[in-house]
């Protein structure tokens, strides 16, 4: 049982729960799908959060697609001793570390040092950054000047935009107008960055352009259309499983996911999905492992997982780290051509 917002972590969801039922549910047991969503609005988010403790007692909660919304539900786990897998991306979630509290995404942090370590091979150390102030956008923000520094990267211009901003030309302008700046970084979730990647385009800025994993879905390249060639961006390799080497132990995974998802559903998968997935697969497996639904227990056998293969990497989860990946799981990609294509 868990909840999903985000119409591809619902759609992955509903697609393997019904998958695991027909062979036969977990350990003899089928699994029951509770999901409501909250719009991306951690008040919301809160009340169904006690719903889904009180009400409809799940034994594991899926999702907080949104740094906010997972945050909100976080002190009602805690209280309440559910496991809870998170499927947002900033730091805060799992650092510190909090007992009941899991994530599948890589983190904000760990986005900048993968984009940082690109640029540095660029031989790029002034930038201009340009954040959206939603939660993952001011996490991005503030991650990304934390890890500027020891990365030796200043960031000479910072500029943010609202997420229903439909314009970023007044801020991009700035940014192109600031001396040295020898590429641009954008920080955000869905449209926004489509949108200010246009404007980087109509105003023919020439430094290299990244985006954060906030964008990493096909969607983004049919958004920005043709201005999104050049552009890279850290992922998992789910964009590009093409690219993988024969012998990577994620290929089979991301592209078994990939077909099952597009032929279900008919349309592209995303990062999102699989971030998904690899939630559910991880509880499915933790549940095995407990021999029941002992929360507990779970919660344990979630803690206790090693070399999980999932969309998103390779998972190794300990006391001290509730995320369980490392910058490797990151490819950079860039788009040409309209698609995706792994730097190397």
């Amino acid at each position: 049982r868990g909840r999903f917002l985000d119409d591809p972590e619902l759609k992955t969801l509903q697609m393997y729960v019904e998958d695991i039922n027909k062979q036969g549910g977990v350990n003899g047991r089928q699994l029951q799908l509770v999901h409501y969503d909250d719009g991306s609005d951690a008040n919301k988010a809160n009340g169904f959060g006690k719903r889904l403790i009180e009400d409809d007692k799940v034994d594991v909660i899926i999702g907080g697609t949104t740094t906010g919304s997972t945050m909100a539900i976080a002190p009602l786990v805690d209280k309440a001793g559910v496991p809870m897998i998170s499927l947002a991306g900033a730091v805060v979630i799992t650092q510190p570390t909090q007992k009941w509290l899991f994530k599948t995404p890589h983190t904000d942090r760990m986005a900048a040092e993968k984009v940082f370590e690109d640029m540095k091979k660029r031989g790029i150390s002034k930038i201009g950054l340009l954040s959206e102030t939603s939660g993952f956008g001011q996490s991005g923000k503030k991650e990304t000047e934390g890890v500027a520094a020891k990365s030796g990267i200043q960031i000479v211009a910072n500029e943010t935009y609202g997420p229903k901003d439909t314009d970023m030309s007044a801020q991009l302008t700035k940014i192109k107008g600031t001396p040295d700046v020898q590429a641009v970084l954008i920080f955000g979730l869905g449209q926004g960055p489509a949108v200010a990647t246009k404007n980087y385009r109509q105003l023919d800025i020439k430094q290299p352009l990244y985006q954060s994993h906030g964008v990493a879905s096909n969607e983004f390249l049919k958004l920005a259309g043709d201005a999104a060639n050049g552009v890279r961006m850290p992922a998992s390799p789910q964009l590009a499983p093409e690219a993988l080497k024969a012998d990577d132990k994620q290929k089979p995974v991301v592209e078994a996911y990939n077909n099952a998802f597009r032929a279900k559903w008919n349309q592209e998968p995303s990062a999102f999905g699989g971030h998904a997935y690899d939630g559910l697969m991880m509880a499915v497996e933790a549940i095995k492992t407990a021999g029941g639904t002992d929360k507990a227990k779970v919660r344990d056998a979630i803690e206790a997982t090693k070399g999980f293969v999932g969309t998103g990497g390779i998972f190794n989860m300990s006391a001290e780290d509730h995320n369980g990946l490392d910058l490797s799981a990151f490819k950079m990609l860039e788009v040409k051509d309209g698609k995706w294509t792994l730097v190397e």
